[in-house]
């Protein structure tokens, strides 16, 4: 019997799909890096949803496959995996609209100063909490700039452009592949130009630390920022310094340059930033499906069978084609 660890909860429609074919199936009670350690060195295979430790496939030698219930392939020590021969599976796209929706959640919170006023009418007079919607704005005709427009890009992109009238403006590395709702711009000119700055690329040597204090510099000091890429995009410092000089209006971060963000931590401190635990693609819907397809990946990997999105091809290269 094959055992899997689930480093994160996964929706039960994955675990019945798992155990219906002979799985044993394990739940991490908590995701401290000791606790996964211990528990994926008795796993033949792990899903994820949060990042591995490290040294993981050092302190877990019988590990042979990971699903990364998600994206995220910087979730998992990649060059670790492949030294050691396991097969790494994403779930590209599965939990796009999702992502999508808590942006635009992110846009109007933003712009009627949600957060604030929901935390004022608990503690403070009737009219000094309404009085923080002076500033509200509606976001019909504003402008939304969309860094890295993948899947979930894209969806923002039109829920933008054809449900709010917007403008929409879109930078990647291909400006002939943007969808026809967002208009190819250069980041310097999405920077000026936009009300929302919404960062959903990928992190790559040429993408980390791409917001600086010199991007930060460059927008809008009525502009908001939305972060549901990956926290290391974002030089924090920088963040943390623009935000304390007004330098922008403010930011919505739902990853960060750690991955878990620690008590006491300086974000905390501002009370024009919205803080979320990376759950923006966490909702039933996109659990379900992702939930299935994880151990459907899983499954595949465990019996031998290349996964149908194979993050790291160097891996399954080296096996031999016996063990394949």
């Amino acid at each position: 019997m094959k055992r899997v660890l689930l480093a994160d909860p996964i929706d039960p429609s994955g675990v019945e799909l798992l155990r219906s074919r002979g799985a044993e199936v394990v739940l991490a009670p908590e995701g401290s890096p000791e606790t996964i350690r211990r528990l994926a060195r008795d796993a033949d295979g792990a899903i994820i949803r949060s990042k591995l430790p490290d040294d993981i496939f050092d302190a877990a030698p019988r590990l042979r496959a990971v699903t990364i219930h998600g994206t995220g392939t910087d979730l998992v020590p990649l060059a670790s995996a492949n030294a050691k021969g396991v097969l790494v599976a994403n779930l590209p796209g599965e939990n796009a609209q999702s992502v999508a929706e808590y942006c635009v959640m992110a846009m109007l919170m933003q712009a009627r100063n949600i957060a604030a006023i929901a935390a004022a009418i608990r503690n403070q007079p009737w009219d000094q909490a309404r009085a923080l919607s002076g500033s509200a704005r509606e976001i019909a005709g504003l402008t939304a700039g969309i860094v890295g427009v993948g899947e979930i890009g894209r969806r923002v992109a039109r829920i933008c452009r054809t449900g709010f009238g917007m403008t929409v403006l879109g930078n990647q590395r291909r400006l002939d592949r943007l969808p026809p709702e967002a208009e190819p711009s250069s980041l310097e000119n999405l920077l000026k130009e936009s009300d929302f700055v919404v960062i959903a690329c990928p992190l790559t040597p040429e993408t980390h630390h791409l917001f600086d204090a010199a991007r930060f510099a460059a927008m809008k000091p009525t502009a908001w920022l939305i972060n549901v890429g990956r926290g290391p995009v974002i030089d924090e410092a920088a963040l943390i310094d623009a935000l304390h000089a007004k330098r922008i209006a403010g930011a919505m971060l739902d990853v960060y340059e750690h991955y878990r963000i620690e008590p006491g931590h300086p974000l905390f401190a501002l009370d024009h930033v919205i803080l979320t635990p990376h759950l923006a693609g966490s909702t039933r819907e996109s659990r379900a499906r992702a939930a299935v397809r994880a151990a459907d990946e899983m499954l595949r990997m465990l019996a031998g069978k290349k996964p149908r999105n194979l993050v790291n091809p160097e891996a399954w290269n080296e096996r031999r084609p016996q063990d394949r």
